[in-house]
């Protein structure tokens, strides 16, 4: 049995080696589209299909 210590540090690091720069670019670029989206357009129907789509994402906002 060998024991591995998978730390954050490690993850990152792992990732680094494995995202392509233009798949990093892409994402980065799909989170400011929903930021922008999220934070300056507010419309209540906006806001409400966002609010949807990040709890179907598993993203705990309340």
């Amino acid at each position: 049995m060998t024991s591995q210590s998978d730390t954050v540090a490690d993850r990152i690091e792992t990732a680094r080696a494995e995202i392509a720069p233009t798949t990093a670019l892409a994402i980065f670029g799909f989170g400011v589209a929903i930021t922008f989206t999220l934070l300056l357009l507010q419309e209540p129907l906006a806001h409400e299909s966002l609010h949807n789509f990040r709890h179907a994402a598993g993203i705990v906002c309340h």
